[in-house]
């Protein structure tokens, strides 16, 4: 019984690899359920259907040639790994076919079927992967395209102006200032700071949010004093707070130079909201910080909030940024479009007062707007989002492209052009669909950091025989790169 189980087991996952012209001498040997055989005539498709092969085996010189370049062909496909090639000497034929199949029986067979259910529960992993993605992505797109917003002010205590706010600065140079959210940490995406005036140069401002029952650290924001303004200063998460309701606290810092001061809020009764030295009990007679607070989908990142400092993050031992592309990068955005017509309307601009990019498309052609090194080293993914600004719209097809420096830019564009496609090292994010109703997200993910500054293309082009009214724009263009990259 245990041998006809072997057999079968043998006869599912082949082992051998021989030719046809041995078959006649094979087909009388025990290695007959382990071969499989292989046409001599390799000029059709190379497939190898249930076969995992570890040995290549011939009993005549004719027999090794013809393996040898069945093995050469199937090399070139990458397919499997290099198997050897064993010619059996006729004389001790029996006995090396014995002893093969007692070696090929025992560790080899079951490493042959775990390989072969690992390769199979890979595949579904994979598959299961894209279609998580690929609905991820669509939720994405039914909030935008639903106007849902994003984050939602739940909560804000305004600036209050009182001859007591002095002082506080240096409180945050010696000490630093802990305030507790009002809020229960669910679904909270970020919060904003109120500074009455900006601190000088040369110094940072260290703001931690930790949870204070588990004492664990939420986020964490190194921002320079330059970066600092006299007026709302938005700090936003990298994610929106999932899990169990619990209680947020602030922490505030500074080092060197002059601090900014924050701005206090109206004097409330429960002193448990009130800002204090942080590790002392005292407090600034009974007032919070000025303060805002949002809340948005928990566990998706906040978007639509102005000029928000994105945080230092922690992932896999590297420092993280994540933040918008100036508006004096996005200045430099250059048309290099390829169409055979001339279009009587701006292809290509940036539209200072909205941060974003119009890149209209065209009746022929590919519609493409570059800007030179705006992807810094280190970056290991770009988004950015894209809508057609009018209500009547056509529909159109949009995509973002990540090309080395020193790259022919307009001549890459009409290669995507003419087939749809691009070479490495170039990056190109697939064609996505766009119409008035339905904005998109769009993501070029890399698999290293990028070594040296990249150019960025915007393309587009049309799915219809009109553009009419094709207002498209790429707006809240972020790039996330590791934080010990230069910029």
């Amino acid at each position: 019984m245990r041998y006809a189980q072997m057999i079968g087991m043998a006869s599912r996952n082949k082992l051998i690899i021989a030719a046809d012209i041995d078959r006649h001498i094979f087909d009388a040997s025990p290695l007959k359920e382990l071969i499989y055989f292989v046409n001599s005539d390799i000029s059709g498709s190379l497939v190898l259907r249930n076969t995992f092969p570890v040995l290549a085996i011939a009993a005549s010189i004719a027999g090794e040639k013809k393996i040898k370049v069945f093995l050469q062909a199937v090399r070139s496909s990458r397919t499997i790994p290099d198997v050897p090639t064993l010619r059996l000497n006729p004389e001790t034929f029996d006995e090396a076919a014995t002893l093969i199949r007692q070696v090929l029986e025992g560790g080899v067979s079951r490493l042959a079927t775990f390989a072969a259910s690992f390769t199979g529960e890979l595949a579904m992993l994979r598959r299961e992967r894209e279609v998580l993605l690929e609905n991820y992505r669509a939720l994405e797109d039914a909030f935008h395209a639903r106007n849902w917003e994003a984050a939602t002010e739940v909560f804000a205590h305004d600036p209050d102006s009182d001859a007591k706010d002095e002082g506080i600065g240096q409180v945050l140079r010696d000490d630093g200032v802990e305030q507790w959210l009002p809020v229960s940490s669910h679904g909270v995406s970020g919060f904003a700071l109120h500074f009455h005036e900006a601190g000088g140069s040369g110094g940072e401002l260290l703001v931690k949010l930790e949870c204070v029952e588990t004492e664990q650290r939420v986020a964490e924001w190194t921002v320079p004093f330059t970066e600092i303004r006299p007026e709302w200063n938005f700090f936003t998460l990298a994610k929106a707070c999932d899990g169990g309701r619990r209680t947020l606290r602030l922490r505030i810092s500074t080092s060197g130079g002059h601090s900014p001061e924050l701005s206090l809020g109206h004097p409330i009764s429960n002193l448990r909201y009130a800002a204090r030295p942080e590790g002392a009990r005292g407090t600034h007679s009974h007032r919070p910080l000025a303060l805002r607070v949002f809340t948005g989908l928990p566990g998706v990142r906040p978007t639509g909030m102005s000029a928000m400092l994105a945080p230092n993050l922690l992932e896999h031992g590297r420092g993280i940024v994540d933040h918008r592309l100036s508006p004096d990068t996005l200045r430099a955005v250059t048309d290099v479009s390829v169409t055979p017509i001339i279009p009587d309307f701006q292809t290509v601009c940036f539209v200072e007062h909205e941060g974003a990019i119009i890149c209209h498309p065209v009746i022929e052609g590919t519609s493409a707007a570059a800007i030179r090194t705006a992807i810094a080293s280190g970056t290991i993914r770009f988004s950015a989002r894209a809508k057609i600004d009018h209500p009547e719209g056509q529909p159109a097809a949009v995509g973002l492209v990540m090309a080395p420096p020193a790259t022919d830019l307009r001549a890459e564009v009409a290669k995507l052009a003419a087939t749809g496609a691009l070479p490495d090292p170039l990056l190109f994010s697939g064609w996505r669909k766009v119409t008035p109703d339905q904005p998109v997200n769009i993501n070029v993910m890399l698999d290293a950091p990028a070594p040296t500054p990249m150019d960025l293309i915007v393309v587009s082009r049309a799915i219809q025989t009109s553009v009419d009214f094709c207002w498209l724009k790429f707006f809240d263009l972020r790039l996330v790169r590791e934080a010990g990259a230069a910029a």
